[in-house]
């Protein structure tokens, strides 16, 4: 891939990625553009090797994915709603985002499960889309989908 096509697909999939790992990172704006210019430094140097068989922004995702489960800083998990509430403040720019509840309760899940509700309900990825992406068996991403949905509607109150 040349420099000029890569740049053309980023430029194409730049907010369906920065809208994944804001979602993954809870709301958490500056976390998600680090790890997206991350991913991206990453996608870039690993260009040479991507074969136009799939969609560049499932390559590019997994490429985020695995970023964001590396990333030592990225969202910490919450025991509660209130928890992750008490640890952003009232202050905060996050306090005024119009998806709060929504970020503080994906914070309170496993990254894995953060990871396949965003892929799936977020971004509109199937089961095995989503299985490629992170690396996972369909039944994985299954039982990370029906746990995630059961530990939203409980903390959302749904």
């Amino acid at each position: 891939m040349t420099r000029e096509e890569f740049i053309t697909h980023v430029e194409r999939e730049q907010e369906a990625l920065r809208g994944f790992l804001l979602a993954l990172c809870c709301g958490k704006k500056d976390d998600a553009d680090d790890l997206a210019q991350d991913a991206l430094v990453k996608a870039y140097l690993s260009s040479a090797g991507y074969q136009d068989k799939g969609k560049f922004r499932s390559w590019l995702f997994k490429i985020a994915h695995n970023t964001f489960l590396n990333h030592k800083a990225s969202c910490r998990t919450m025991e509660s709603i209130e928890a992750a509430r008490t640890l952003i403040g009232n202050t905060s720019a996050e306090s005024s985002f119009a998806h709060q509840d929504l970020y503080l309760a994906l914070r309170t899940l496993p990254p894995k499960e953060r990871s396949a509700i965003t892929l799936f309900y977020l971004s509109g990825y199937s089961i095995k889309e989503i299985a490629t992406i992170t690396e996972s068996s369909e039944d994985a991403v299954k039982q990370q989908l029906s746990r995630g949905r059961n530990k939203l509607k409980e903390r959302l109150k749904i």
